[in-house]
């Protein structure tokens, strides 16, 4: 499996939060954690902006997508607002997370919690090439539950 090497800054005063890691040898997905300074909870329907307490450096071509982890979705019904959320290349500031409680109970985030993923990959961006017609298919132009 190929590898990338990506700087990544802890950010002052969350020494004690772990780096961004794969749970098992096959993960596309690096857990991130919490980095609240004290427990906050998030009620019902509330939406709350968590730091992570990281920064990263990724490659130029490369991206960060930040999304909910399965579990705390299913069990909890904790999931993120722009998800998947987009790091660029270019942004060197503190990675957060939106929260939001789509569950019935409040939901505690502490310290060091592992609160959702991230996945680092390559991307190209488009150069279009205007045209008065696109191409034919099968599918055409239908959408929205079509198939």
């Amino acid at each position: 499996m190929k590898k990338i090497k990506v700087c990544i800054q802890r950010l002052t005063g969350n020494e004690d939060i772990p780096l961004p890691q794969y749970m098992t040898n096959q993960s596309a997905g690096m857990d991130i954690f919490a980095a609240v300074a004290e427990e906050e909870i998030i009620s019902p329907g509330q939406r709350k902006k968590v730091p992570t307490g990281i920064a990263v450096a990724l490659p130029e071509g490369y991206e960060a997508q930040i999304r909910p982890r399965s579990g705390l979705a299913l069990n909890k019904g904790i999931t993120l607002l722009n998800s998947p959320g987009t790091i660029d290349a270019d942004y060197r500031g503190e990675i957060a997370l939106i929260i939001i409680n789509h569950g019935e109970e409040p939901f505690i985030v502490k310290r060091g919690m592992r609160l959702a993923q991230m996945v680092v990959q390559k991307f190209f961006q488009v150069e279009w090439v205007e045209t008065s017609a696109l191409n034919d298919t099968s599918r055409g132009s239908g959408g929205f539950g079509h198939t």
